[in-house]
């Protein structure tokens, strides 16, 4: 759809900037798909070409590719997303797997026709009158579906990339169509039972009136946009708050602040469930939320800087243990190892998330009831600095990795 409307566009002279806003551009081409039959039918033909490896269309569809990767990587760069062009792997790479993979479950007997179409019927599903439920992998039209291609994911993963588990993070309604895709992978014999193929399903964010998150208009919001206006209702709030900073301390301050609490708004959920995006709960310095943990640190920062006391001899000292507040800081710091395997294990960064919540929780009590710089005990002192910056170090890690930036100062 999309390259035959590249085309009708190319024909029609329009320039490259208008496939700026690839959103426009595809609602156009549905809109020109389902009112011109004589257009939907080339789109479907262009889809089986792509597919074959036809270069006309494989060079209109790259353009497509190289405005979305664009557009992509800008918003990439701005969420201190480390992916690149080089880590994108779509679904054309696969393309030239697809006719073998279907010729393969034929003779293997799991594919058969069904009025033109090559169909893998599965006892495990049922369809609406309780038989075998039949999953397409190739179209009577010659086109293959997307579970032709994850099922080529799955065993390109295993056999290429010689990986032992694959993670798909996708929407909850995907929940069985990967299912079938994989139950069809391992019938196959494309991957050994020990190869893990795991579908991390996640829920969607809503609005305040409990619908799907939209623009007024009801449009989808853009994450571009997203994220403008979060650096925008951030400018607001640290220029309330924050007068001491210069002006590229507070620009940087308003751009950690304002990206993270998108991200940790998000992250902080447990993915599988809904969640009400609200813009005052994510921008507050009170609760589970990015300022609070950026803000935390920086407490945590303003200690040395007023410490006059060498790094390195914090970093010697020797914990003395003595306080019930120091035991309890001590033992959540050690906790952090396990709330990382529990992440890596079922791809639950809420996890650590709520970790870090609590982390900065238990040092904010023994900041309150253990005195570190008054001290008169050198030795109870430096102990305690050594807390504060396993606190510290232990924050902005986990705040790396869940791809946060922490701040000096705010």
């Amino acid at each position: 759809m999309l390259i035959a409307y590249l085309e009708k566009m190319e024909n029609e002279h329009a320039s490259e900037m208008e496939l700026c806003d690839l959103e426009a551009f595809y609602r156009a081409a549905k809109k020109h798909y389902d009112e011109d039959p004589i257009f939907a039918e080339k789109a479907r033909n262009y889809v089986v070409k792509l597919q074959s490896g036809d270069e006309y269309c494989r060079t209109m569809w790259q353009k497509l590719v190289k405005i979305t990767m664009q557009q992509n990587q800008h918003n990439y760069d701005r969420l201190n997303v480390t992916l690149t062009e080089k880590d994108v792997m779509g679904e054309s790479l696969y393309n030239p797997m697809l006719p073998g993979i279907v010729e393969d479950l034929k003779k293997q007997g799991l594919a058969v026709e069904d009025d033109g179409a090559w169909v893998v019927y599965l006892d495990e599903f049922k369809n609406k009158d309780g038989g075998s439920m039949g999953v397409i992998v190739q179209k009577k039209d010659g086109g293959f579906l997307y579970t032709t291609t994850d099922i080529a994911a799955a065993k390109y993963r295993y056999e290429t990339l010689k990986a032992n588990r694959a993670l798909v993070f996708s929407d909850t309604r995907q929940s069985q169509h990967m299912q079938q895709a994989w139950l069809i992978t391992r019938k196959a014999g494309y991957v050994p039972d020990s190869f893990q193929l795991e579908h991390k399903n996640f829920g969607m964010m809503l609005g305040k009136d409990g619908k799907p998150f939209k623009t007024r208009s009801g449009d989808t919001v853009k994450l571009a946009d997203l994220l403008d206006e979060a650096i925008e209702r951030a400018g607001v709030l640290i220029s309330q708050k924050s007068t001491a900073l210069s002006d590229q301390e507070k620009a940087d301050v308003i751009e950690a602040v304002g990206i993270g609490s998108v991200k940790y708004a998000d992250l902080s959920k447990n993915r599988t469930t809904d969640y009400v995006f609200d813009w005052d709960n994510m921008l507050s310095f009170e609760g589970n939320t990015a300022p609070y943990m950026q803000y935390a640190y920086t407490r945590i920062r303003s200690i040395f800087n007023r410490s006059q006391i060498a790094l390195s001899e914090v970093e010697q000292a020797q914990l003395s243990i003595t306080d019930e507040k120091e035991r309890a800081l001590a033992i959540k710091l050690l906790q952090f190892e396990e709330a990382i395997q529990i992440v890596a294990k079922d791809g639950t960064p809420h996890v650590l998330c709520t970790y870090l919540y609590e982390l900065a929780g238990v040092f904010s009590s023994f900041y309150e009831h253990c005195p570190i710089l008054n001290n008169e005990d050198q030795q109870v002192k430096l102990s305690r600095l050594k807390l504060a910056l396993l606190t510290e170090r232990t924050l902005k890690q986990g705040l790396g990795l869940l791809g946060i930036k922490t701040v000096e100062k705010m």
